[in-house]
């Protein structure tokens, strides 16, 4: 009996390491996505889709930290974090995307909602690159074929700090997709209609 615990056990621990193996995955081809999605919009080279793309990367790489913050915590099996190497420089990144956004990149945003009212200035450009490094970190520790480790820092850093910036971020982005596409003059938006309609 005793026997058969044990081997159940065994079997369920197993059972979870490959469900945490398959989830690293998951989140690693995520978030090599959106390293490439909001390099690309860096670039400058496709302005005009630069805040659809923002939108869709961000969006789904908090669909990504959600499930993250859905499972139970991730324990690491020594205890304490490898040594990743250095962090990569995102000020690159930083730059080209506040040179994109200029005039749009700053917001103000809540602190904590539940917590605090107050107030604090925040820019997409400065969120995105956080998000990146905290990704790019966690990428490290993939490679290295530490997956469970890439697991934890990626739901750790998502509490604590990149789930935040990507939805403040991505609630900035939304309203400014909002004003583009709302805030049209009434006699312009009925021409553009009438000319549609009319080739």
């Amino acid at each position: 009996m005793v026997s058969e615990q044990t081997d159940q056990a065994g079997a369920s621990g197993v059972d979870e390491l490959l469900e945490l193996d398959g989830l690293a995955e998951l989140t690693a081809h995520e978030a090599s996505i959106f390293l490439t999605s909001v390099t690309e919009v860096a670039s400058g080279t496709s302005p005009d889709t630069a805040l659809p793309v923002l939108t869709l990367a961000l969006s789904q790489m908090i669909v990504a930290g959600a499930r993250l913050g859905a499972i139970q915590d991730v324990v690491l099996v020594e205890r304490f974090e490898a040594d990743a190497g250095p962090d990569e420089d995102v000020d690159p990144l930083r730059d080209g995307l506040a040179n994109v956004l200029s005039g749009i990149d700053e917001y103000v945003d809540i602190i904590d909602p539940l917590t605090s009212g107050e107030l604090a200035a925040g820019s997409i450009s400065g969120d995105v690159a956080d998000v990146a490094l905290a990704l790019t970190h966690g990428l490290k520790h993939f490679a290295a074929g530490r997956r469970v480790e890439a697991l934890w820092w990626w739901q750790f850093s998502y509490l604590s700090a990149w789930g935040d910036r990507a939805t403040a971020s991505l609630r900035a982005l939304q309203s400014i997709l909002s004003h583009v596409r709302l805030d049209a003059d009434d006699e312009a938006v009925g021409e553009a209609e009438f000319d549609a309609l009319h080739p």
